[in-house]
């Protein structure tokens, strides 16, 4: 997830009009784009800086593998079990208020991640941060979009914009990542730093824990970004009587979203296939770094790096997305070759597994690119085919189903990677779930309009919700 000629073509900038919005039409093109980047960049950025550090953390807290994994596991069921739900709340009562409240509840789960030790204070930490990822995983754009469509019309450019979000947000997590991964490492270079900060805090901090720490406050500063830069439409006054009787609606309607569609089937599938891939990279690559550093600190920064470099990668995949679906002449075949690519990536780390040679090294890394570059290619074009077929009264739900089908699956790779043997096992079994998915697009879907999903919207005072 994740910019010529006379006639604007799709990823064009000049397909965005530049001029101020007529009155009553809200913001421009370009400035809804500004700052949908800068909301995605924001919300990123701390949970980069959690990443390099987060499966070293927690061993470093004397849990196992398996116990990671199932924190993981936490998360990515919460998130999947708040989906729907969650996006149903954004398209009842706004983009803004869900934005905000998954920035308190990641502040919350930071605080809890560099301060607490046990288990049971990790778990609630990882159940607030599936909350806080189902919250997010809509309502900015959808912000965005109904920004745009309220300025330009519904065959407004949306893909240049959406790549760029996905860039916003591969920066933020490469830059997360490095300044994560280089704190505990630079408290270790001072004569003692490391060792004063862990005795004057009674070791409740530890180097390890300072990115999660910093990442809290970047959290606070998101919130007060987002109540006062993305305005949105007066929308009905929010009951708890209209809540009640919207969002089950909106739910209702997600669920039926890949049973009625072929082309919405393959978006979800391949979001599975998205997660998959992703559980595999996120839990397995942290401690192959700390093998080969041969400390935690020294592996934190290793895989900072290396994952620095692979949302690098994924931000040049989001800014290429547009000129794959032109080079490829559709969205449809840039995701099938954006797959194609994971799996060639997830294939390279697989076979390197094992093995510390200066050429198996090299593939490996080379592997770690590639799943991201081709992630970064299939996220924009994939989510360019969603909106087309979806309408805006349930646009936020449409992409709260395809972030639970991404965390269902993150779920279940996940506990399956931990249980699994090290070894080349779960890299090849990652890479053929990609694969398989990749090659449903092979046939171009037909051509069809635009879903309608019934309303979420709050329900007046003395009207019946719709059955």
């Amino acid at each position: 997830m994740n910019g010529r000629t006379a006639t604007p073509q799709p990823g064009d900038d000049a397909s965005i009009p530049s001029a101020p919005a007529p009155e009553g039409r809200g913001l421009d093109p370009l400035t809804a784009r500004r700052r949908f980047i800068t909301v995605s960049f924001l919300f990123w950025l701390p949970i980069g800086m959690s990443i390099a550090t987060g499966v070293l953390l927690f061993t470093d807290r004397g849990l196992g593998l398996a116990a990671i994994a199932g924190f993981f596991a936490v998360h990515s069921l919460t998130a999947a079990a708040m989906e729907l739900p969650t996006g149903g709340l954004s398209d009842v009562i706004g983009r803004r208020t869900v934005l905000a409240t998954a920035g308190l509840l990641n502040c919350t789960a930071f605080t809890l991640f560099g301060l607490a030790g046990a288990a049971w204070a990790i778990t609630l930490g990882m159940a607030l941060m599936g909350c806080a990822r189902a919250l997010s995983s809509g309502p900015a754009e959808a912000w965005y979009v109904d920004t745009v469509h309220a300025h330009a019309g519904p065959d407004a450019d949306l893909r240049t914009g959406l790549a760029r979000g996905g860039s916003a947000m591969s920066a933020a997590l490469a830059l997360g990542t490095l300044l994560g991964g280089g704190l505990p490492w630079l408290l270790g270079l001072g004569p003692g730093v490391g060792e004063w900060l862990t005795d004057a805090t009674g070791g409740l901090v530890i180097p390890l824990s300072v990115p999660a720490l910093l990442g809290a406050l970047v959290e606070i500063v998101f919130v007060l970004y987002v109540l006062s830069a993305l305005p949105e439409p007066p929308r009905p006054p929010a009951t708890l009587r209209g809540v009640v009787g919207g969002v089950p609606a909106a739910i209702a309607a997600g669920l039926r979203l890949g049973a009625r569609d072929a082309l919405i089937r393959r978006v979800l599938l391949t979001a599975s296939a998205a997660g998959a891939a992703l559980a595999a990279v996120e839990l397995l690559t942290p401690g192959r770094a700390a093998a080969l550093m041969g400390t935690a600190e020294s592996g934190a920064l290793l895989f900072a790096s290396l994952a620095c470099a692979g949302f690098l990668c994924s931000a040049l995949g989001s800014q290429l997305a547009p000129a794959a679906a032109r080079l490829t002449r559709s969205s449809e075949r840039a995701v099938l070759a954006g797959g194609g690519v994971v799996a060639l990536g997830l294939t390279l780390l697989g076979i390197t597994t094992g093995s510390t040679s200066p050429y198996a090294t090299a593939a490996a890394v080379t592997g770690y690119g590639l799943v991201y570059l081709g992630l970064g290619v299939a996220g924009p074009n994939t989510n360019d085919l969603l909106h087309r077929r979806v309408d805006s009264s349930g646009r936020a739900t449409a992409l709260s189903v395809q972030s639970l089908a991404l965390q269902l699956v993150a779920a279940g790779a996940g506990l399956a990677a931990g249980a699994l043997p090290l070894g080349p096992l779960p890299w090849l079994l990652a890479a053929g779930v990609v694969l398989a998915v990749a090659l449903l697009w092979v046939r171009r879907a037909a051509a069809g309009p635009q879903v309608p999903l019934p309303s979420a919207r709050p329900v007046p005072a003395g009207s019946t919700p719709e059955r």
